[in-house]
């Protein structure tokens, strides 16, 4: 079944469309087709969905129909909509363009596109040899089936060990092995979390952890972080959970995603007692805890509090390795463990063999590899904040202390049209209501430090050209009044 948006529903995602930067250069219809790809190419309208009839969207916004009707137009000549007499219209791309993973709509063509939407670095120079060593122990696993559901003991081993030398003893007995971070996430869901049920996450917060409680029709609460180095009000904190009594809280506390907050050690002591009292399952993304800068030290995992089970952890190699090595594991008790095994089976029923086998080869030589990525982003983060701090001075910065990721807050709320600006001059963004609900965060932007200082330059150059032009295009053109006699 299609879904459909109605006409109040696609009112309110517009907002202030003939408002938007360049408005007084375009009649009413084109910047409605244009506030309209705006909106499917930040990810805020879905590709598929039926939009409503051009009567009912005329009535809504308080126009014509005509005008409705040659936006519409131009949407279809331009590749954004597919129509069918008596039937309706639905979104789509076109045929020249795929959807990015950031969820933005790009040319095929886009070699010289900066991607600064994607937070992960490249493949280290170690993979290669690790997939070789990982091919020739392969053979062993070759006289059975494969199916291993919670993973090959070898990987387990491995990451019960990294969870023990960081001061939570863990059996690999308490570990599974997933196909990457996000897909621990979801099988997580699927056993904590009955449909409708009712969620606390941080905002801003990681946008694929939205999507999986979206697809789980989570009821979602947010607890707002704060810009600055402070990051969660403990207070605000604390009373979400006792008296919103959530069945699950989502949380990064290790160099959270997008804002690189660190939660420190008292809270989240007083978060695992806030959460046993309230009958709260906590599931931990881990996900950057191996990527601290400058000599951070790193607080105690928050298991380390838990006394009662209701602490998940959930890690992976995509952000200190490799995005494209699919490898990631979930840390709980060993019958929780089990009981994600059975109901994993209904999903995909084990990891790849040799998939697991590299990263048991990398993680052997995890000391210096991480190492490696840690002077890497600090050089890489450094470049990007010195840029921004030339070109862009009046952009907030707060420099993470770990992670890959910047939170920039911008000079205004322009964050979903600076990056549909951006893509025409080769810069990919994730712009900040990605990363909330119902489109707030546009004073916000998310800018990762996983590429090469030079490209990070070049991207910063081309933003503050966009920039210039937004304010150039939104400036009020004064004329004189006409006189009525």
């Amino acid at each position: 079944m299609t879904s459909q948006v109605r006409g109040a529903q696609l009112a309110r995602l517009l907002g202030q469309w003939h408002a938007l930067p360049g408005r007084r250069r375009s009649p009413d219809y084109a910047a409605l087709a244009g506030a309209v790809r705006g909106l499917l190419a930040d990810g805020r309208l879905p590709l598929g969905v039926r939009l409503p009839a051009e009567r009912e969207l005329a009535e809504a916004l308080r126009i014509s129909r005509t005008t409705v009707t040659a936006a519409y137009r131009q949407l279809r000549e331009s590749g954004h909509l597919a129509s069918r007499r008596g039937a309706g219209s639905w979104t789509m791309l076109p045929g020249t363009h795929r959807v990015a993973s950031t969820g933005l709509w790009t040319p095929l063509d886009d070699r010289d596109m900066i991607d600064l939407g994607v937070a992960a670095l490249a493949a280290p120079p170690e993979l290669l040899p690790a997939a070789r060593a990982a091919a020739e122990d392969l053979p062993r696993y070759l006289g059975g089936a494969g199916y291993h559901p919670t993973g090959v003991i070898e990987l387990r081993e491995a990451v019960a060990a990294g969870y023990t030398a960081r001061g939570l003893p863990t059996s690999p007995d308490q570990i599974m092995v997933t196909s990457g971070t996000q897909h621990a996430l979801d099988l997580v869901l699927r056993l904590a979390l009955a449909p409708g049920g009712n969620v606390l996450v941080e905002s801003p917060t990681y946008p694929n952890a939205l999507a999986a409680l979206a697809a789980r029709r989570a009821r979602i609460t947010t607890h707002g972080l704060a810009t600055d180095a402070a990051g969660w009000d403990a207070d605000l904190l604390l009373g979400s959970l006792r008296q919103g009594r959530p069945k699950l809280a989502y949380l990064i506390p290790d160099f959270q995603n997008p804002t690189g907050h660190l939660m420190p050690a008292e809270l989240r002591e007083r978060v695992v007692a806030a959460a046993h009292a309230a009958g709260t399952d906590l599931v931990i993304d881990e996900s950057f805890v191996d990527l601290p800068l400058d000599g951070t030290e790193l607080p105690p995992p928050v298991a380390t509090f838990d006394r009662h089970s209701r602490v998940i952890s959930i890690g992976g190699m995509s952000k200190p390795y490799w995005g494209g090595l699919r490898i990631g594991w979930v840390r709980a008790s060993a019958p929780q463990v089990q009981r994600l095994a059975a109901a994993r089976v209904g999903v995909d029923m084990a990891s790849p063999v040799l998939d697991q086998l590299v990263a048991v080869h990398l993680l052997a030589d995890a000391p210096a590899i991480v190492a490696a990525r840690r002077t890497q982003l600090a050089a890489q983060r450094d470049a990007l904040t010195d840029a921004l701090a030339r070109r862009l001075p009046d952009w907030r910065v707060t420099a993470p202390r770990g992670g890959v990721t910047l939170w920039v807050e911008l000079d205004g709320p322009i964050s979903s049209a600076l990056a549909r600006a951006a893509e025409e001059v080769g810069v990919r963004l994730a712009p900040g209501p990605r990363f909330g609900l119902d489109g707030t965060l546009e004073r916000f932007l998310r800018l990762p430090f996983t590429l090469p200082a030079a490209d990070l330059a070049e991207a910063v150059g081309r933003l503050a050209a966009v920039r210039y032009d937004l304010d150039r295009a939104s400036r009020p053109r004064w004329q004189e009044p006409a006189v009525i006699a």
